[in-house]
């Protein structure tokens, strides 16, 4: 995480600074992923979190400062989540088991709030330039991570030679992001799983063998 993205001049925290300073991230990330960005004042974060004007002043100059600290915390635990699960898959059914992954961890919550990061960039990006750069980056890390594991995939031979990692891998997480979408909407997570299906079966056309 950032340590000079919250708009405060560089410092070194001693640990019950560090303690409230993630205090305040923790909380503002909970109340913007449960009420979004715009409904969730600075007062709400310092009510949720235990803490005084002064002190979340003290790590943040302002709510957009507060808002890119959530928003590098919240790519942080999702990209380190993605990449864990996706190093480990070397076939197509590993895909359809982080498919299955992905789709249950939004059932737990009936498809509500979205993508964490997607949900985020939905409110704020056509109206904050430097913070929507800041999540395309996370977005290309991650899209990278998916290419990786495809790229993996047709090293093996699982996939053939003409497959393009890239395009497949961008596929898979537009079709990821617009299941996100439909389940929020709809609260229907099966909307999230036949999206993600479509793109697999994209990918699975470039399979070697009928299944690995």
């Amino acid at each position: 995480m950032s340590n000079s993205g919250d708009g405060t001049s560089a410092r070194r925290l001693t640990s019950r600074g560090a303690a409230t300073k993630a205090r305040i991230v923790e909380a503002a990330n909970q109340l913007m992923f449960e009420r979004g960005v715009a409904l969730t004042t600075l007062a709400d974060v310092r009510t949720a979190s235990a803490t005084s004007k002064f002190q979340l002043y003290q790590h943040f100059a302002d709510k957009n400062a507060l808002v890119r600290e959530v928003i590098e915390f919240r790519a942080e635990a999702l990209l380190a989540q993605q990449r864990r699960r996706l190093e480990k898959v070397d076939s197509l059914r590993g895909l359809e088991l982080w498919r299955d992954e992905m789709v249950e961890r939004n059932a737990l919550r009936d498809g509500a709030y979205g993508c964490p990061l997607g949900s985020i960039a939905n409110e704020i990006a056509d109206h904050d330039e430097d913070t929507r750069r800041i999540i395309a980056n996370h977005f290309d890390e991650w899209l990278q991570i998916i290419v990786d594991t495809i790229d993996r995939l047709q090293t093996r031979g699982v996939l053939r030679e003409d497959a393009d990692p890239r395009a497949l891998a961008s596929g898979l997480l537009a079709a990821l992001q617009g299941g996100y979408l439909l389940a929020k909407t709809s609260r229907d997570v099966n909307l999230m799983r036949v999206a993600v299906d479509m793109a697999i079966a994209q990918i699975r056309a470039f399979s070697n063998a009928s299944d690995d």
